[in-house]
């Protein structure tokens, strides 16, 4: 009997995680991260990272927090990472079935981030240093795009292996 209460939590536990992730992509957030993910399909990201990257434009910490949000992984704190490694760990790309979260896909976000100036307060404060958002702006895209080319590089050279 209590074996049987236990499968019947856990299957209503898959529901809602599904009804949730199923509200996620249909969302505002999951609609963006779906239209960029054409563009950063490359370095092996989908739509939810592309989540992710956008969200942690205020501070690259809230990365983990969109994660968790995204995979509906609730209650989940720093000290214990294992709800949300495990449901990573099992995302599977439809398309291709094999996972989603590899080591060229990790090297690439952390590449990605060591190069990209994805920090609005570091911008606001360029622009107001300099009186203009010409450095700013110029600031961003340089270090998008050196961020962008550096992840395609180490994507495809650690993905190789």
């Amino acid at each position: 009997m209590q074996q049987v209460a236990a499968t019947d939590s856990t299957q209503v536990a898959a529901i809602e995680t599904a009804r949730s992730s199923e509200k996620i992509q249909n969302s505002y957030a999951g609609i963006i991260g779906h239209t960029i993910e054409p563009l950063i399909r490359p370095l092996g990201f989908d739509w939810k990272i592309g989540i992710a990257l956008l969200t942690s434009f205020a501070a690259r910490e809230v990365f983990v927090g969109t994660m968790a949000t995204i995979y509906s992984v609730s209650g989940w704190d720093e000290d214990n990472p294992k709800p949300i490694i495990e449901r990573m760990r099992a995302e599977t790309n439809p398309a291709t079935g094999k996972p989603v979260y590899t080591p060229a896909v990790g090297f690439a976000l952390l590449v990605f981030y060591a190069f990209a100036m994805q920090c609005m307060s570091t911008l606001a404060v360029t622009r107001r240093e300099t009186g203009s958002w010409k450095w700013a702006v110029l600031m961003l895209v340089y270090m998008t795009i050196l961020a962008y080319a550096a992840a395609w590089v180490v994507y495809r050279i650690v993905g190789s292996f």
